[in-house]
């Protein structure tokens, strides 16, 4: 327990400091709720003195007894107020530089750490965990922490009146303390389980909400549900389990406190029948042994939630101790933008992809590369752009190897429009300006007129400033395409990588849109993974995979007179693209 309360102040970082800060507040605290306890007890015993005619009270001790109440009373609220605005906030400050900490991580990352990982369980450690650290973190250590310094202040104040049931109530403390160690051993056990339940139920609804069109369009609600309900029900039956587990330390637990608590009350009782200890103070240990173990009796809760922190912690560092695939990289120019792959090899953990190829892409040309299905294509440009690194050979641009730059100087000079286009739940202005952050209005609007924007642009409620769904739904895939076209556009890049950039684009817009691309690729260098024969005739070359090899390579007049994988595709495309209805 005390292990993950200081993994949660190392945690804070800069700000621990605060909660040091904190906890000699809650001590003030504590002393203040102890004292009108105790000048309760003092003020009972001057009334009773007053009655046998030991002392004669006057009013002004009603005034002293009041003002020491009211001071007692303010005191005990103004430290609460103190140690929650310098604790608690904590958090929040935290949970929102670690969010930015791990987006800043994920850029930095392999694609393939991406494949590695599962979808839910990168979801719920930038949400779900880091708002569960967030909301009860400070509040962990308040009940732990601040509970053990309220019960030992108190435990201080006893000892000053009666030895013996301070080193009751000390060993009620004690007692807890071991039960609940044990509940943290289960907690160890527990807590795994939890997380990794909990990240597969966020991954079955975050797969359920995205296949949902094609839940509907093959009538599968219940075989998509299965899933999911199966999800839910591993959760359910886990945190269900970690109930039945802990109840019965949880019960010995409380009654160690409870029957401390009776012990305290036991021992004032027979000290006062005794004739060791007055009426007054007898009184005032029967209230202390109501109050005592107020905040230590809500740590059996706090022993399983710090467990889960304890994990989500784990699974934070994870994340933050993955590779950088650029960490040996320099911020760099290049001086020339054309590029080379030398001998690569690359597979996909097991399943090979490219092998021993080789080629170069002269600066300000293009290239059009061709090929089936899973031959390597856009493997090829994700290499280039270093989404992933080679297993073996070297991919350069302008003569430097592209793992001796970091990812933003190689990215700066490469502009991608994929097949998949992914806008954001952002203004359409935005998204366009995501090519370049400093673009103005003018230039956003010019980049849309030449990628055949502008006009549905206009036509959006609120044009511009229009705010799309996530991904774009309530755009067309044309539409989205052309936007992606657009931040390409802006962000002016020398090179220029198009994943079958007129995929989704319907014919009435197609020639425009090669003008437009056409404008975007004038003086760059080019890499064109295409199907459409349009995009591929006037390439200064073609690269033809096949099965993860360079199988031809050459212009489209060289490789049409050559039997082979090019001239079969050039067969069924040419039948594709001029077939009509009879």
């Amino acid at each position: 327990m005390f292990s993950t309360i200081r993994r949660i102040m190392q945690w804070s970082g800069e700000r621990s400091h605060r909660l040091y800060i904190g906890f000699v507040y809650s001590f003030f605290h504590t002393l203040f709720t102890a004292m009108p306890i105790m000048g309760a007890a003092y003020g009972l015993n001057l009334i009773l003195k007053d009655r046998s005619g030991e002392i004669t009270l006057t009013a002004d001790w009603a005034f002293y007894m009041l003002g020491f109440m009211v001071i007692m009373v303010a005191g005990r609220f103004w430290f609460a107020y103190l140690r929650a605005t310098t604790q608690e906030s904590i958090g929040y400050e935290v949970t929102a530089e670690q969010r930015i900490v791990i987006g800043d991580i994920l850029k930095r990352v392999s694609l393939g750490f991406f494949s590695r990982r599962n979808t839910g369980e990168l979801a719920s450690a930038v949400t779900t965990d880091l708002s569960f650290i967030e909301m009860l973190g400070m509040k962990m250590i308040d009940v732990v922490v601040n509970g053990y310094i309220s019960a030992l202040t108190m435990v201080l104040c006893l000892a000053f009146f009666n030895g013996w049931v301070a080193l009751i109530a000390l060993a009620g403390i004690l007692a807890s303390a071991w039960f609940l160690k044990l509940l943290g051993r289960r907690g160890n056990v527990n807590a795994p389980v939890h997380q990794k339940a909990q990240d597969a139920m966020i991954a079955a609804t975050i797969e359920y909400v995205r296949g949902m069109a094609v839940v509907k369009s093959f009538k599968q609600d219940g075989v998509s549900v299965a899933g999911i309900r199966q999800a839910y029900k591993a959760s359910k039956d886990i945190n269900i389990k970690i109930e039945k587990n802990y109840v019965p330390y949880n019960c010995l637990h409380l009654f160690a406190l409870k029957a401390a608590s009776v012990g305290i009350v036991l021992a004032a009782a027979l000290s006062a029948a005794r004739g060791s200890m007055d009426i007054p103070a007898m009184l005032m240990m029967a209230i202390f042994s109501f109050v005592i173990f107020g905040q230590v009796e809500q740590m059996n809760s706090a022993v399983h939630v710090l467990k889960i922190i304890d994990a989500t912690l784990d699974k934070l560092e994870g994340i933050e101790q993955a590779s950088f695939i650029d960490k040996d990289g320099r911020d760099m120019d290049l001086s020339a933008h054309d590029i080379r792959f030398q001998d690569v090899t690359f597979a996909y953990d097991q399943r090979d992809v490219l092998q021993d190829v080789s080629f170069t892409i002269p600066e300000n040309t293009t290239t059009a590369i061709v090929g089936p299905s899973g031959s390597g294509k856009s493997t090829l440009c994700s290499l280039m752009a270093r989404f992933y690194d080679v297993d073996r050979g070297s991919v350069s641009i302008g003569g430097v190897d592209v793992k001796a730059m970091t990812c933003d100087s190689l990215l700066k000079n490469i502009s991608m429009v994929f097949q998949k286009v992914y806008l954001f739940r952002d203004t359409v202005f935005n998204n366009i300006r995501f090519g370049n952050p400093e673009a103005g209005f003018e230039e956003v609007v010019e980049a849309a007129r030449k990628s055949c924007c502008h006009d549905f642009i206009m036509n959006l409620p609120e044009g511009y400033q229009t705010v799309i769904g996530d991904g774009g739904v309530t755009l067309s895939g044309g539409e989205k395409q052309r936007i992606s076209i657009a931040r390409a556009m802006l962000k002016d890049a020398p090179i220029v990588i198009l994943d079958e950039a007129t995929a989704s684009v319907d014919p009435e817009n197609e020639h425009a849109i090669q003008q437009a691309i056409s404008n975007l690729v004038h003086d760059k260098t080019i890499v064109i993974i295409a199907h459409r024969l349009a995009t591929i005739y006037n390439a200064d070359q073609i690269l033809v995979l096949d099965q993860g090899r360079i199988a031809q390579r050459g212009t489209h007049a060289k490789l049409s007179g050559q039997e082979g994988v090019y001239k079969r595709f050039l067969t069924i495309r040419e039948a594709a693209e001029g077939w009509s209805m009879l």
